[in-house]
């Protein structure tokens, strides 16, 4: 966990080198915040549904931006073989940048923080909806990062890295739609509601919208994140070699 560590400082100082970072958190807090308060003004509660309802499909675009360098950027450079020589395991690497990606997200997810703050002064909202809600978000957030990196790994330039990621994570937004498993459905019975069950992102994350924080939702989120960090390392592996 030591070395993982070190690649991980290392990582996320880099994120910080370029005024990409910057532009990325500004852009990301204006555009959620614009819609907030959009939706604050038209209907006058003292909630954040709204706001975390549409973070399934905002973050299928920014999340993979925050991820395409992840790998690419090595392959590109030069500097993939250099990392797979480091006296480290090939897990290890990819564990620091994942955990890299992840505090950077946590970091651009709580710039939203006084939203929650004004709702408290300005209201009595219920709490422990909004704490849900960014439990779901950076549960959601993690998923999406995992993707991110497996994909990143699959190419050599950051633009396809990022195209990549964001048509894997929009398949997983898409197979948790009604609509989508209803056409799946019509296809073949049952198809469709088993795919938006085991599959599907937003069927896990809405509870959590409404406060419910269940067990099997955090069994997707963290099986599936765990899942294409294992491939991503598997295929670390198959590449020293």
């Amino acid at each position: 966990m030591r070395n993982a560590m070190v690649i991980a400082r290392r990582e996320f100082a880099a994120y910080f080198n370029s005024p990409i970072a910057y532009i990325f958190i500004i852009v990301f807090l204006l555009l959620t915040g614009l819609m907030f308060m959009l939706n604050f003004f038209l209907v006058g509660q003292a909630d954040m549904r709204a706001y975390f309802g549409t973070l399934p499909l905002l973050l299928t675009f920014f999340v993979p931006a925050i991820s395409m360098r992840l790998w690419a950027e090595d392959q590109r450079q030069g500097t993939f073989e250099l990392l797979m020589t480091l006296p480290m395991q090939a897990a290890e690497v990819m564990l620091g940048k994942y955990l890299a990606a992840l505090a950077f997200f946590a970091i651009t997810l709580a710039g939203s923080l006084p939203i929650p703050i004004m709702l408290n002064v300005l209201g009595n909202p219920d709490n422990g909806v909004l704490i849900s809600g960014y439990v779901g978000a950076l549960l959601m957030g993690a998923l999406y990062l995992s993707v991110g990196i497996f994909t990143s790994g699959l190419m050599r330039d950051q633009i396809s890295a990022f195209i990549l990621g964001v048509m894997a994570c929009l398949i997983m937004w898409l197979l948790g739609q009604t609509f989508v498993a209803t056409v799946f459905d019509g296809w073949i019975d049952g198809l469709g509601r088993m795919l938006q069950q085991y599959l599907g992102m937003t069927s896990h994350f809405e509870p959590m919208l409404r406060g419910v924080i269940a067990l099997g939702d955090l069994v997707y989120f963290l099986a599936l994140t765990a899942l294409f960090l294992i491939l991503n390392a598997l295929w670390l592996e198959g590449r020293k070699y």
